[in-house]
């Protein structure tokens, strides 16, 4: 079971910002080793959303395919009713319902509830009814949301040139 979920922000500001492939290739290493230990994963509309970039993090994204960005299955199905529910029902703006209706977060979101997973953003909630922010329906849902250095601390990633040295 994927214990994260990646959101398409975490990847395009890894690239974009903290962790670029040219000078941080252990961050993207460190995803497909967490990846193959079954911990960290995203869904398919991330991956549809990271290969409209048309750069390297879409080289980078299809070189990982489903076994990364997964696919709905059918326990995903049931839980995007769930999802729509709760948007719909929680005094959100109509456009801002049937835009997070379209977008990859109400997936990811539905995903995260249908399998237990933690969410990983870099969004923040707000107190806005004109969009649904992800840590919103996280925290509506009953779903946990983090950031990603958040994550990265939990799971005591290291990205270190030679040996590894203790931290007091």
């Amino acid at each position: 079971m994927t214990d994260y979920l990646l959101d398409a922000n975490v990847f395009i500001q890894a690239k974009n910002l903290h962790y670029g492939f040219d000078f941080c290739p252990a961050f993207w290493d460190w995803l497909v080793e967490q990846n193959l230990a079954g911990k960290v994963a995203s869904i398919e509309k991330v991956a549809d959303e990271l290969h409209a970039g048309a750069d390297e993090l879409t080289t980078w994204a299809q070189a990982r395919g489903d076994g990364f960005f997964l696919r709905p299955d059918s326990a995903v199905v049931p839980a995007l009713r769930t999802v729509s529910d709760w948007a719909s029902g929680n005094g959100y703006q109509p456009a801002a319902v049937a835009t997070f209706l379209q977008v990859a977060d109400y997936w990811l979101v539905a995903h995260a509830l249908a399998h237990g997973c933690t969410v990983v953003t870099h969004e923040v909630p707000a107190d806005t009814i004109r969009k649904i922010k992800l840590p919103n329906a996280c925290l509506g849902l009953s779903l946990h949301c983090i950031s990603p250095y958040e994550m990265l601390r939990r799971e005591r990633a290291r990205f270190v040139l030679g040996p590894a040295k203790e931290v007091a």
